[in-house]
């Protein structure tokens, strides 16, 4: 990836429409479940989402080699997709960009009134 991409981000650009070409090419039962994946796991992602992108690319690669096995989505993914995904980002209590950003700015605060009151 060179500056210009990283900077104007058209390599994530690429890369999510190459996840969605593939995902339309999933069967019908499957495309639900993958639109749940992206919405479970964008908290995940950094600012820019760069770290998601193995990610995707391995659980699309999964929903493509089951579907092309003839097995159910429900049969590789469970019923509990928010768990499953919560599983691929590390597991509960894992850090999303919020929380991130949260303790971020409380040591900013927590720097800047140190300085006001000392």
């Amino acid at each position: 990836m060179n500056f210009w991409e990283k900077v104007t981000g058209s390599d994530l650009t690429r890369d999510w429409k190459a996840f969605e070409a593939r995902a339309a090419a999933l069967p019908e039962d499957y495309r639900p479940a993958w639109e749940q994946i992206k919405i479970h796991l964008l908290p995940q992602g950094d600012f820019t989402g760069r770290n998601l992108t193995p990610i995707l690319d391995s659980v699309l690669g999964l929903l493509e080699e089951t579907a092309a096995e003839g097995q159910g989505v429900h049969e590789v993914l469970g019923d509990d997709i928010p768990g499953f995904c919560t599983a691929l980002a590390g597991g509960e209590g894992a850090r999303t960009y919020r929380d991130r950003w949260r303790e971020q700015l409380n040591r900013n605060v927590a720097r800047k009134l140190s300085r006001l009151g000392g």
